[in-house]
């Protein structure tokens, strides 16, 4: 198994956010997260990527605990949180060739918005869909993704649904937290609620 969080459980103050949380995903299978606002959706994603210390419990992210420091761990794990960031001075044509460059891999299928414009000047929902191909524009083993579906129109949440499909037929393990119920309906191999 690629991910498997054991027991795992984050405190929040006094107020458990989830506990005893046992988890198993293999290389080409979808884990889809829901719950409300609160429910600990993104804590658990930042708890597999290694930036989120449980309070109890293990976790496992390929074969090892993650560790977001590690470029070793880092080139095995890509992940899209809701704070992750552009370079606004560049297009997303350079984003993405910066991102080629230092990795390998291709594009996922679809088009990349504004492909000249800067960051800057993108609206959320392009800044959201150049944030969704640099996720997957790398070699990756585990994807890792925070309500990916925030700031898309229809078309744009119906490509999220082949970019996650394509990555799992390629042989990823996907975790996607979201509040978009036909998203899990079209990917999901196991959706937990929190």
């Amino acid at each position: 198994m690629l991910i498997t969080p054991q027991d795992l459980g984050v405190t929040a103050g006094e107020t458990a956010l989830f506990s005893g949380l046992d988890l198993a995903v293999d290389a080409g299978e979808c884990l889809v997260v829901r719950g409300a606002n609160g429910a600990g959706k993104s804590t658990l994603l930042r708890c597999l990527y290694g930036n989120q210390a449980p309070t109890s419990g293990s976790v496992s992210v390929c074969g090892g605990p993650p560790d977001e420091r590690s470029a070793a761990f880092r080139r095995r794990v890509s992940v899209l949180f809701d704070d992750s960031a552009l370079f606004d001075e560049l297009t997303p044509r350079q984003h993405l060739d910066l991102l080629r460059n230092s990795f390998g891999g291709e594009l996922a299928d679809g088009p990349v918005p504004a492909p000249d414009v800067p960051a800057s000047e993108l609206s959320a929902g392009q800044r959201r869909r150049l944030l969704l191909h640099a996720a997957v524009a790398r070699p990756h083993e585990v994807l890792l993704l925070d309500e990916p579906e925030r700031a898309l129109d229809a078309a744009g949440r119906a490509w999220l649904s082949t970019l996650v499909t394509t990555s799992t037929r390629r042989g990823a393990a996907v975790v996607v937290a979201s509040h978009h119920p036909p998203l899990a309906d079209e990917v999901a191999d196991y959706v937990v609620d929190l």
